[in-house]
């Protein structure tokens, strides 16, 4: 076969439990099901780490965040660091970006050849959380109103971002169909909803009704020390939030997952119509998880399934049969699979921490493991996640240790990790981190670049500000119909399908 083109769509903050591929009754998102009849869909996937831009730095590098060194939404992404874009621009893809990534840092392209829109956010140091005063609320973050606000609305910023990433990406599969330059293409679409605030149109709002949504279960009690620090982080005690408020959040979430999955429709009309589709691999996916009121928690920033399980389908009609994988797998695997896909060349041994699914994909023995650090708001120091097999184990040195059976316990409920019973398994499972990680260090190095990067930013504030943030460029003399192309050509090349005189 011919190298494949790939179409990467990925929402943010997008929840399986709220699919319908992953069983959830009430959700519209006929798109997403019709991709994942065609596809493999992948029942145990996860985040290297359930925060945006260490996820979206993991998910591009095949890199733990430990190792990228982007440790929260404010930390620089180094342009050394090779991504898929770049591997794929190797091989001889087009490589094109569409949409949020949240790169940080003044590099806003990371291999990719273009890139249609801006990010919807900053791309600056300001968001830089800080350890040492664990006390102290971060004014820019999550709060609670996003809940106690949810409801219908008219346009969000969010609209007007996801609108531009949906047409962009849209015209161009159009573009790249009636292009002469033949590569192959990697595009990445990158959708900012159901990512709160929970605010829908009308149109998604009135696919629900408040009779049918559940509210969430309750918290339990006590709850971790984790949780209650991302209570505090997020003012989930100070602003209480009603029965109501918490409904209307949770039908709003709903609408958004039809509003991404309404996107999603467009691109694969786009592919059918430019005959594109029967060449080009879809991959769909999230950055991370949302809690949606379960557990008590809001949002994300934690490894419990709500925030730190992705949905992943892969369609390759032609290529792979369709199938389930029951195997835990990572964002961090998609680097080497995508690879694999384009028929580059493998990464290194050991230079990456993702593995290839292509076994998974063709029904193969493939590994089960899932890998994750969190190292942001709402921790006092690194936290780090294995999932294998039934069993998911977090450890942060400050805290007690977690260990869930999530196969019995998909509520993680029943902490195992005091059981006589699985006193092993957690002398085992530490075993691992102590040989997989160096915390203390990992600890300082987290401190150390937070007070640089504090520093740094309140330097940058003051006097002229430049700032990171991509600035697209369009060439508009070279845009539809100008007197320095021969008229024929134009109408001939722009029209699809092409004609011929």
């Amino acid at each position: 076969m011919t190298a494949p083109n790939i179409l990467l769509v990925m929402a943010d903050q997008m929840a399986p439990a709220f699919l319908p591929i992953y069983g959830h009754a009430l959700t519209r998102a006929p798109h997403m099901s019709a991709l994942a009849r065609d596809g493999i869909v992948f029942d145990s996937a996860y985040c290297a780490s359930p925060l945006c831009s260490p996820a979206r730095a993991s998910f591009v590098t095949g890199l733990l965040p430990s190792r990228t060194r982007v440790y929260d939404n404010a930390a620089e992404f180094a342009a050394d660091i090779p991504t898929f874009a770049h591997r794929l621009r190797l091989s001889g893809y087009r490589t094109i970006l569409s949409g949020k990534m949240h790169f940080c840092g003044p590099d806003q392209l990371h291999g990719f050849e273009e890139r249609l829109t801006t990010d919807i956010y900053p791309a600056d140091y300001g968001w830089t959380p800080d350890w040492d005063r664990p006390q102290d609320r971060p004014s820019w973050y999550h709060n609670m109103g996003s809940v106690a606000q949810a409801g219908v609305c008219v346009r969000t910023n969010q609209l007007d971002f996801d609108d531009e990433v949906a047409f962009t990406s849209e015209r161009a599969l159009y573009d790249l169909a009636r292009a002469r330059d033949r590569r192959p293409f990697l595009l990445v679409s990158s959708f900012t909803h159901p990512h709160d605030p929970f605010a829908v149109p009308q149109t998604y709002w009135d696919l629900y009704r408040d009779a049918d949504i559940p509210l969430p279960g309750p918290a339990p009690a006590p709850l971790d020390p984790h949780s209650l620090r991302l209570r505090h982080v997020c003012a989930m005690d100070a602003e209480p939030v009603t029965a109501a408020q918490v409904r209307a959040a949770r039908r709003a979430y709903l609408g958004a997952i039809s509003y991404v999955d309404d996107c999603l429709g467009r691109l694969m009309a786009a592919l059918r119509e430019t005959g594109l589709a029967e060449n080009t691999i879809v991959v769909l996916t999230s950055d991370h998880g949302e809690m949606l009121g379960e557990r008590g928690l809001w949002y994300k920033m934690n490894f419990f399934e709500g925030g730190a399980r992705v949905p992943l389908v892969i369609a390759a009609p032609g290529r792979f049969s369709p199938r389930r994988v029951a195997a835990s797998v990572s964002a961090l695997d998609l680097l080497p699979t995508l690879v694999d896909f384009a028929g580059g060349e493998a990464p290194a041994a050991g230079s990456i921490d993702g593995r290839s699914l292509v076994a998974h994909c063709e029904g193969r023995p493939g590994h089960d493991e899932a890998i994750g650090e969190y190292l942001a708001e709402g921790a006092i120091a690194p936290m780090a996640m294995i999932r294998r097999g039934r069993m998911k184990f977090i450890h942060a040195p400050p805290d007690p240790d977690l260990l869930f059976d999530v196969a019995a316990d998909p509520g993680e409920r029943d902490n195992l990790a005091a059981s006589t019973a699985h006193a092993a398994t957690v002398a085992a499972f530490l075993d691992e981190v102590a040989r997989r990680w160096r915390l203390d260090a990992l600890d300082a190095e987290v401190r150390a670049s937070q007070r640089r990067r504090r520093l740094v930013d309140a330097a940058l504030a003051k006097g002229d500000v430049r700032a990171w943030d991509f600035q697209p460029f369009r060439d508009a003399g070279k845009s539809y119909v100008r007197n320095s192309m021969d008229l024929d050509d134009l109408e001939a090349m722009a029209r699809f399908p092409r004609v011929g005189r």
